[in-house]
């Protein structure tokens, strides 16, 4: 399984049975010297394009940039997201799905802090306000449903990731017995970290990247900044299932186009089986 060309997806659009997920730090939209987002924006839209994911989870764009984002993808896209300072104020944690797969049945924001429902409430040692976006989706083709949490750990304290990481699990606890997909930027590396270790070893969450049965991408960290990613560097960006949901490929996805990245992470995908009903 090579490189995704610009018109070879890794993966692409899944046939019913299974579910294409991706999760993806898309950058705010910073003054980044030649990677500005209007000099993103349409490298992504490629790359959207090619690989047509059920559900993507974002992290990090602001509104103008989801509505951008919600503007490129093919037609029959839909959004759903609120900015972490509220309304549409401050970074996103914006899950993204097609209609013709999947429809949302029950969704919600909650941050991670002691005050889970007060909008920007920060308690747990992070300076920035973390959250995470659910969604209960059903399933066009089989009516059966599965819950998404993408969310975003923090980038500073090392307490608020393991405390986000113990309030996600218990947020995953609370869908079930639906299957659960969780997908996010942690700021933490899988198989050592904290973080990574409450929620697969202590919460019992399986790593799609390990347990993909059919393929995997080589191993290419997650954080490139701008540049190709390395390979065998740290995973910080996860899929996260429940024991139920079963991957079959793995992506860790270095698309580019005439060299230039769509952000200074790499998106990471899956192809998953849920459970039948």
């Amino acid at each position: 399984m090579s490189s995704a060309g610009l018109d070879e997806p890794l993966i692409g659009p899944a046939e019913h049975g299974r579910v294409h997920v991706m999760t993806y730090n898309v950058r705010y939209a910073a003054d980044d010297p030649g990677h500005l987002w209007e000099e993103r924006r349409p490298v992504l839209a490629q790359l959207l394009d090619v690989e047509r994911p059920c559900v993507i989870g974002t992290q990090e764009g602001l509104f103008g940039q989801v509505a951008d984002i919600a503007a490129d993808l093919p037609s029959g896209y839909e959004w759903i997201g609120q900015g972490r300072e509220g309304g549409s104020h401050g970074e996103y944690a914006a899950v993204f799905f097609d209609t013709r797969r999947v429809l949302p049945r029950e969704y919600d924001h909650v941050w991670l802090s002691e005050t889970p429902g007060v909008v920007g409430s920060t308690t747990f040692g992070n300076l920035i306000p973390r959250m995470a976006t659910w969604v209960r989706f059903s399933d066009v083709a089989t009516a059966g449903e599965f819950v998404v949490v993408n969310t975003h750990l923090d980038h500073a304290s090392a307490d608020a990731r393991r405390r986000g990481a113990a309030q996600l699990a218990d947020l995953v606890e609370s869908m079930r017995p639906a299957p659960v997909i969780v997908t996010g930027d942690f700021n933490a590396a899988a198989e050592t970290s904290e973080p990574y270790l409450r929620l697969v070893a202590g919460a019992g969450l399986v790593d799609t990247w390990l347990k993909a049965a059919e393929r995997r991408t080589p191993a290419y960290a997650t954080f490139g900044g701008y540049a190709m990613p390395k390979v065998g560097g740290e995973r910080i960006d996860w899929i996260l299932t429940t024991p139920e949901v079963t991957p079959d490929v793995a992506a860790i996805n270095p698309f580019r186009s005439e060299g230039r990245f769509p952000s200074d992470h790499v998106p990471v995908q899956a192809l998953l089986r849920l459970p039948s009903r």
